[in-house]
């Protein structure tokens, strides 16, 4: 397992503290030279005295002669004293309960009997008072550092919970520069926390930071793992594209312009389901491929070029046998025209084809022709054909007895309904009897 990244930066109760508490100006008192002095003197043999509680106490004495401020040392002795009192005031609400007690229990035998001169007894009074203060500070440096410690556990599980979710993550749609840039920052994030936050317990920092630490390994081995397949698809991908660019190459000298161009669709089908390689190699790639295709569909496009111009020449002659067969409409000797045809549908078959775009027109045109002249023969074969005649003769005389027989009711009846009724069959008789005669003449 990965150690823990800050465990040699160990930091002492009194950082903890010192970095959850803010600043308190407290007031402490600060004496004078001439305030402490007055609680000493030196008697005629150079000793020097403090005046306490239970009476004078012999601090010191100057055997060789008296300096010139003979009291000096020992106020300022006291001072310092002082000066310790008051920095430990100044500083109580920021100590850890290790500091409080190390630094009471150092003060306190500091002022038992101290070579010193100024007011000792209230100093020890003071240090009597902060007694019952630091008690209640170690109180609330205690709950402070446990509210501190119950912080930073909310954080780096905070911290841990995010690595688990970048390292749960779909290896196939992660985006991985930016999950690993984010992992990176969850790191720097929980190294600070380790420099500037409280320690927490033991176990519950070595059973958070082994969950960190398998994320971290598990978004690094599934980012191992999925360009490792990456790199093989890209190579396999590539190494199809090359065959395919071979395939291409062979085929792009055909002249077999229709089963060559089906056959390089199916190559850009299979192109397009081979994959992709790296950027630059699939651009190198498909350039090559490109240009094996390219050199197949030029060719192909000059033959095209060529064959329409060919066929635009047998379209213009075609349009002049058009407009020769459109002339032979509408058909009055039948005979002439029939020839007419069958020389135009011969001269027709020896020009040969015209270009797409005119088929439909042209081809249009002269089946319209062969038309009219079939109907023609049609018409013909009907009227000189002798059962049709007969049949038709027998009609005629049909309609001749029903026209007579209308003629007659027509002129006995009085009642204008059926005079009309008798008047509409007579005309439609009358039709059917010009239309027979017109067809046998």
């Amino acid at each position: 397992m990965v150690s823990n990244p800050t465990d040699e930066n160990v930091k002492n109760e009194s950082t903890e503290a010192t970095a959850l508490k803010p600043n308190k100006v407290v007031q402490v008192v600060t004496s004078t030279e001439e305030e402490a002095a007055k609680f000493g003197r030196v008697d005629e043999s150079g000793n020097v005295w403090v005046r306490e509680a239970t009476g004078e106490r012999q601090v010191g004495s100057y055997p060789d002669g008296l300096p010139q401020n003979p009291l000096g040392m020992y106020v300022r002795r006291f001072l310092d004293l002082e000066a310790n009192v008051n920095l430990f005031e100044t500083r109580l609400h920021t100590l850890s309960v290790k500091d409080i007690e190390s630094t009471l229990a150092s003060l306190t035998a500091s002022v038992v009997e101290p070579a010193a001169v100024g007011d000792l007894d209230g100093l020890r009074e003071r240090l009597q008072k902060l007694t019952a203060q630091a008690e209640e500070r170690k109180e609330a440096a205690k709950a402070e550092r446990k509210a501190a410690k119950e912080a930073a556990l909310a954080q780096r599980s905070e911290l841990v919970e995010a690595a688990e979710k970048l390292a749960a993550q779909d290896p196939e749609k992660t985006q991985w520069k930016q999950s690993s840039e984010k992992m990176r920052q969850l790191l720097d994030q929980w190294k600070e926390l380790q420099r500037r936050g409280p320690r927490l317990d033991r176990s519950a920092e070595d059973s958070l930071w082994k969950r960190f630490s398998t994320a971290r390994t598990t978004l690094d081995r599934h980012r191992r793992q999925y360009f490792s397949a990456l790199d093989a698809r890209q190579s396999e991908a590539r190494r199809a594209k090359e065959a395919l660019i071979v395939r291409a190459e062979e085929l792009q000298s055909s002249t077999d312009w229709g089963a060559t161009a089906a056959a390089y669709r199916g190559l850009l089908d299979e192109w397009k389901q081979a994959g992709r390689a790296t950027h630059k190699e699939d651009d190198a790639l498909w350039a090559r491929f490109r240009a094996a295709q390219q050199v197949f569909f030029d060719a192909r496009r000059q033959n095209t070029e060529a064959v329409e111009s060919e066929l635009r020449g047998n379209l213009e002659a075609k349009e002049a046998l058009l407009a020769e067969a459109e002339a032979l409409l509408p058909v009055s000797d039948l005979t002439a025209a029939q020839e007419a045809l069958r020389s135009i549908q011969d001269r027709w078959e020896e020009i040969g084809r015209v270009p797409r775009a005119d088929v439909a027109r042209i081809e249009g045109g002269i089946r319209a022709v062969e038309s009219a002249v079939h109907e023609a023969e049609e018409a013909e074969w009907r009227r000189s054909n002798p059962e049709t005649k007969a049949r038709a003769t027998g009609m005629l005389g049909q309609l001749e007895d029903g026209i007579a027989d209308l003629e007659a009711k027509i002129a006995a009846e009085s009642d204008s309904k059926k005079l009309a009724a008798l008047q509409d069959a007579l005309a439609t008789k009358r039709q059917w009897f010009e239309q027979i005669s017109s067809s046998i003449d």
